[in-house]
């Protein structure tokens, strides 16, 4: 039970969350087989219609204690756990092994002195984001911090922190409206980007967009890029040459894509329940439950671990490559780092 939706919701104290008893009538507790019972089908559309309006027959059939991990009573959802469990445990292995060696290796060139460009100078300085790239990071920056301060207590309400956190932010209902205006904003930032890539196609005419070295889709230089890289942590090759945008980059962008889709879909589903099931079954809400709070994690766990690593925290790079900030960097730096770019 506490494991639910309501369970977590009402252990966060959020007063407007379903508990036991407005279920399960009190002192009147019958099996779902009883024409009595406030859970026997007939009786379901009044019993969830307390707390939702405009309930249908296909938001009736949603699982409230729903168990993932159990293939006989929902295989589809048992399925979908399983696939959510690999990807996590996938992405976090290759890519905290990638930063375990990647640290090795930058600690060791340091050592051996080895010298980086840094991030200031004299100059001259390389203008790498335009003012507008610049504003859609601060935009996602805002944004995605707001997602995972009020996201993450829900998905963790058991642990003693997350009580904690959700009253510094005002309590579970503050927070949820918080949680909605951010996603608000990553619509918004995202329909945003679209169209300035529709306006650099169609009216620009600009090419390159899905092929060549401004591209941000995988192309098979990136596969010998990576494995050139592993070598290179490994002491078995130079650092291979990288041209505008690098593998682990193409990852973190491409990641945004599918994160936008899959959390956001998801978490419009769940803030939209009668909606949803006016066009897909009840476990379709099942389903949004379980890829919106692992593909949260993911992308939560991701950022903070990785992506904060790639950018800032590698010992090339520390405490804080500002060129995202600043839209510029060093000409020395801009050819140490991308030196195809340069030529």
């Amino acid at each position: 039970v506490k494991d639910s939706f309501h369970g977590k919701a009402s252990s966060l104290n959020n007063l407007r969350a379903a508990v036991c008893a407005d279920c399960h009538t009190p002192h009147h507790n019958l099996p779902k087989s009883d024409p009595r019972s406030s859970i026997h089908p007939d009786n379901l559309a009044k019993t969830c219609g307390k707390c939702h309006a405009n309930v249908n027959a296909s938001f009736l059939t949603f699982d409230p204690h729903a168990n993932p991990s159990d293939p006989k009573r929902n295989p589809i959802l048992h399925w979908l756990y399983l696939g959510m469990t690999g990807l996590l445990m996938g992405v976090f292995a290759f890519f905290g092994l990638h930063g375990l060696l990647w640290l090795q290796r930058a600690v060791v060139a340091l050592l051996r002195g080895e010298e980086f460009a840094g991030h200031h100078g004299p100059g001259p300085y390389v203008r790498r984001f335009s003012g507008m790239q610049m504003s859609v990071h601060v935009s996602i920056v805002i944004s995605f911090l707001t997602l995972a301060a009020t996201g993450l207590p829900l998905k963790f309400a058991a642990a003693p922190w997350a009580p904690k956190l959700m009253a510094l932010l005002g309590g579970a209902q503050t927070a949820g409206v918080l949680h909605r205006l951010a996603g608000v904003v990553t619509f918004g930032y995202f329909t945003w980007h679209l169209g300035m890539m529709f306006y650099d196609l169609v009216v620009k005419r600009e090419k390159g967009f899905f092929w060549g070295p401004r591209s941000m889709v995988p192309q098979p230089r990136d596969i010998v890029d990576m494995f050139k890289m592993i070598a290179y942590f490994f002491y078995l090759g130079p650092r291979p040459k990288f041209d505008r945008f690098t593998y682990w980059e193409k990852f973190d962008y491409l990641a945004v894509f599918w994160g936008v889709a899959m959390i956001g879909l998801s978490g419009l589903m769940l803030w939209l329940p009668t909606v949803a099931t006016t066009v897909l079954p009840g476990w379709a809400l099942n389903a949004a439950y379980l890829i919106h709070s692992d593909e949260a994690l993911l992308a939560t766990g991701f950022i903070f671990l990785f992506h904060f690593f790639h950018t800032h925290l590698r010992p090339e790079a520390f405490p804080l490559d500002p060129v995202i900030f600043t839209g510029r960097m060093p000409l020395e730096r801009f050819k140490e780092e991308r030196p195809l770019e340069y030529e």
